[in-house]
Order: structure tokens, then sequence, then C-alpha cells
């Protein structure tokens, strides 16, 4: 039960590792300045992962009575959490991360950065409290702000360090993470709202007006598998302009193997899908595509480096 429990907070272990995998995998291997410190590039990702975390507490708090319904096997506030702990831990993790963040930000002497730690530990209190009863505005925040955990790595580790002699290199990488963060943003929005598919009995319970609510499964199932087309195409356009065109074979299979043809097995899947059991199972299906979506760019840098 409390494995199943902490199934809800797997998305923050995907979250490190893709900040992490970015670092390291990507940004290291670029022969290019960097602002901040391996220690100090640690505790940025820490600084996200307790404002993310804070907003899985908070929105569970505000949760329980949906989540009693839709998935009552992994609720952890009211059962192995009491409420009032709940409150303070959420506190306690969005204080963390804020003053982590005022720190790194005073660290690249860019004080008013810390700005954006505020902002989004703001709107993930007011998602959980008002902006995901709104029709598709809660699903756009919440892909909106992953794209921005991909952003805020270029943001502190690049825009500082970026000058008129360095352009010409530094632009590039970052118009890379720019890239990655729109991919993520659509890839989220589609998984947000395939989620709401899942979760709509305990989200009509409760009054909520989530896009399957308000259009029926049927219809927002055939709305998803013409939206899951947009990534795709944007995909396969950019391999063939990027990957294929510069002989990058093995990035290119990858891609193929392991985004795409998931993807397409989705859009085929989701047209016709009505049970809950299909709809979780199509999530599942996005979640290994975000998981697979990790190595692209450190792959990406390995292909390159050994390109023949």
């Amino acid at each position: 039960m409390k494995y199943l429990q902490l199934l809800r907070y797997q998305n923050l272990l995907l979250l490190a590792l893709m900040q992490l995998m970015l670092r390291f995998g990507f940004l290291k291997e670029q022969n290019c300045s960097l602002a901040l410190s391996n220690f100090q590039y640690v505790l940025l990702v820490l600084a996200t992962i307790c404002i993310a975390a804070g907003g899985y507490v908070i929105n569970d708090i505000f949760d329980q009575d949906t989540d009693a319904i839709n998935k009552p096997e992994q609720v952890l506030i009211g059962k192995t959490i009491q409420e009032s702990v709940a409150y303070n831990l959420y506190i306690g993790l969005t204080v963390i991360g804020v003053c982590i963040g005022f720190y790194l930000s005073n660290v690249i002497d860019k004080p008013n950065f810390a700005g954006l730690f505020i902002l989004i530990a703001a709107t993930l209190y007011f998602y959980a409290t008002t902006l995901k009863q709104m029709l598709l505005l809660g699903n756009i925040i919440i892909a909106l702000l992953l794209a921005v955990s991909v952003l805020i790595i270029g943001v502190f580790d690049l825009l500082p360090v970026i000058y008129a002699e360095n352009q010409r290199q530094m632009i590039p990488i970052f118009s890379l993470l720019i890239d990655y963060a729109v991919f993520a943003f659509l890839l989220h929005l589609i998984r947000e709202i395939t989620k709401d598919l899942e979760d709509i009995k305990g989200d009509e319970h409760q009054g909520m007006n989530t896009l399957a609510i308000r259009l029926g499964i049927s219809k927002t199932t055939k709305l998803l598998a013409i939206l899951s087309l947009l990534p795709i195409g944007l995909l396969l356009d950019y391999m063939y302009r990027y990957f294929v065109l510069n002989d990058l074979h093995l990035i290119t299979i990858y891609s193929l193997v392991f985004i795409i043809a998931p993807f397409l097995y989705f859009t085929i899947k989701i047209a016709t899908a009505k049970t809950k059991t299909e709809l979780h199972h199509l999530s599942t299906v996005l979640k290994w595509i975000v998981f697979f979506g990790l190595f692209l760019l450190p792959l990406l840098t390995y292909n390159i480096q050994h390109h023949a």
C-alpha cells in the first residue's frame, strides 16, 4: 500500500533525473562556460524538487475527496499523513526551495531571478486552490511549469555567462534547451488531459470543469489523437533537418524507436479509448515517453562527438 501511495510522487524523481541529465550529460559536454559549480547546480535541482514537492503536497491536501474516488490506494493525506502535518510539510518544502533560489540568484549576481522561484511556488498554490478547476487552464499551467523546469537551467547556468564574445557558441546551446522545453510542454499537456480522462469520475463528483467533463470522453480522446500529431510532426521535422541530414544515425534510431513509435501507438489507441484501464495504460505509455525523452540531449551529444 505504501508503495502505491508513493507512486504519486515518482514524477519528482523524473524531474530531478531530467535536470541532472541535462547538466552532466549535455551542458558539461559542450566545452562552454557554466555559471554554477556542480554543488550549486545540485542546489538548483534541490530547490526545484522542494518547490515541486510542496506543490504536490498542497494539491493532495485540496484533492482528498477527489483522490478518494479516483486513486483510493494512493491517498496519503488523511491516511498516512495528517492534514496539519501536510500543511507544515508544504510550508517547509516551499520555504527551503525559495531560500535556495535566493541564494543561487545572488551567486550569479542576478538577485531579481529569485522572483522566479516565488512565482513558481505561488502558481502551484493557486493551481491547487483555483486554477485547476478552470477549463484547460490548469493543464496548460502544469505543462508550462514543467517546461520552465528545463528553461531554468539555461537561465541560471548559461544566461549569466553569455557575452558578445561567446554568443555564437552559447546561443545554439540555449536554443536546444528551448526546443526541448517546447517538446516537454506539448508532451505534458497531452499527458495532463489524458490523466483528466482517467480521473473523470472523481472530478465530476467534485464539480471540476475539465476538458474531459465538458466534451465527454469520446470527443476528448479524438481531440487528443489530433493534438498528439503536433509533437510527432515537430519531432519528425526536427529529426530530418538536424539528425538525418547530418548522418546522426544513433539519435535518429533512438528517437524513432523510443519516442516516435510509442507516440504513434498512443495516437492510434487514444482515438478509441473508453475505459479507465485503457486510459491508464495510455497514460503510462506517455510516462515512458517522458522517461526516454530524458536521454535525448545527452545521446545527441554523444552521437555528435563520436560521429565519423
